[in-house]
């Protein structure tokens, strides 16, 4: 059922417009995510999966993935922190986030998996000034 209600709202937003803050920039990227455990489990990160962006803004990010878990745990589940690597031409850029909103990705839009949005929580300095060089760049002709 949460799966149609999300079909739904990607709907109407398509239909009446989108009234996002943050402006959203097509981008097809690839990206790293993998989880951010929680204090008390053994290692800071677990295993990843790679996709690629479908959209970027400054305050957050969608990516398609083919799953919607890694090992166990749910990309887009309880508050679930976020590391992400997108792979740009100037260099990598690392940032944390957290997943928002999630659907199953449409084959005519964005191929098949997942598509997960996330709020971006946290970035380095030098890794924000190469992202919004990267938005800079994509609003160029």
């Amino acid at each position: 059922m949460p799966e149609r209600v999300r079909s739904i709202v990607a709907r109407l937003r398509s239909l009446i417009g989108d009234r996002r803050l943050a402006r959203r920039r097509r981008a097809q990227v690839p990206v790293t995510v993998s989880l951010i455990k929680r204090p008390g489990v053994n290692g800071a990160r677990s295993q990843s999966i790679t996709g690629y962006t479908f959209d970027i803004s400054a305050a957050g990010i969608s990516f398609v993935v083919p799953a919607i878990r890694i090992g166990d745990h749910y990309l887009a589940g309880d508050s679930q922190k976020l590391q992400m690597v997108l792979e740009l031409a100037a260099g990598p850029v690392e940032l944390q986030g957290i997943a928002v909103r999630y659907e199953r990705a449409d084959e005519s839009q964005a191929g098949t998996g997942y598509l997960i949005g996330a709020r971006i929580t946290q970035m380095s300095e030098s890794d924000r000034e190469r992202y919004e060089e990267y938005m800079a760049a994509a609003d160029k002709p």
